[in-house]
């Protein structure tokens, strides 16, 4: 099946070319501003890019190209699309199209994160279930003791459930460095204080096989070819069962 042929809900088809988010592509086809082929859009029509499609008789651009992002996320910026917030991460960005985060990294926590303008390969990327690894090196207010050690790698219990078993090494006297498949709200952060500890600065160096290497905190690189390649075939076999909402914060 080509590109051409398969079929798209209308408020995904419109959304992927950037128009707008496919709650507002809702609205617009909720108030009638949507044709399809000359004939007035229903809610939860499938179209191809065979169909000719118009909002308020104007046509749609064509598909963008995928972009995605390694960003390295200072301190004090939020992931969020939410323009009107302040130190928002797409005003950080400043990329010239339409991108979202995939996944977040808290306020106070630093390091790399993804955006894109595909909105199918978020869910793949952030899902528990698929277990892609995301690697973190965290400082924590005193001497890490063995027992830490163990406890933060064998599981610890918080937000209703014991964290999955997990890599983490001592890298120096309060600094260690985690892997995780997890994406718990405030996960780091809540197992540390579960053992007594504060984390005082929390940097996210890996997604998968993307580093965060030299990035500067505040800038950003495009993905080279090869390293999409290597995200879809790691996403390919994922699940697009939408993350819940445990799932979608990140440390």
């Amino acid at each position: 099946m080509t590109e051409e042929t398969t079929l798209y809900r209308l408020n995904k088809f419109i959304s992927d070319t950037g128009f707008c988010s496919r709650r507002q592509a809702d609205a617009h086809i909720a108030a009638g501003d949507v044709t399809v082929n000359g004939q007035l859009a229903e809610m939860g029509l499938k179209v191809s890019y065979a169909d000719t499609v118009l909002i308020k008789g104007q046509p749609l651009k064509e598909k963008p190209k995928r972009v995605y992002l390694a960003y390295h996320k200072p301190v004090g910026i939020t992931c969020t699309t939410e323009r009107h917030i302040a130190g928002n991460i797409i005003d950080a960005v400043k990329y010239p199209e339409r991108i979202f985060p995939i996944g977040r990294l808290d306020k106070p926590s630093e390091g790399l994160i993804f955006l894109t303008n595909d909105g199918d390969i978020v869910n793949k990327v952030l899902r528990a279930g698929n277990a892609h690894e995301k690697e973190y090196v965290v400082s924590v207010n005193k001497p890490i003791s063995d027992y830490f050690i163990k406890k933060m790698s064998q599981g610890v219990p918080i937000l209703g459930t014991v964290t999955l078993p997990c890599q983490v090494t001592q890298i120096s006297r309060n600094t260690f460095k985690i892997i995780l498949t997890q994406g718990l709200n405030r996960q780091i952060r809540r197992m540390a204080e579960f053992l007594g500890y504060e984390v005082v600065k929390l940097k996210r160096i890996r997604i998968m096989h993307i580093r965060l290497a030299e990035l500067k905190p505040g800038k950003w690189r495009l993905l080279d070819p090869i390293e999409i390649k290597m995200l879809d075939q790691l996403v390919q076999d994922s699940s697009k069962v939408a993350a819940s909402a445990q799932h979608d914060h990140e440390e």
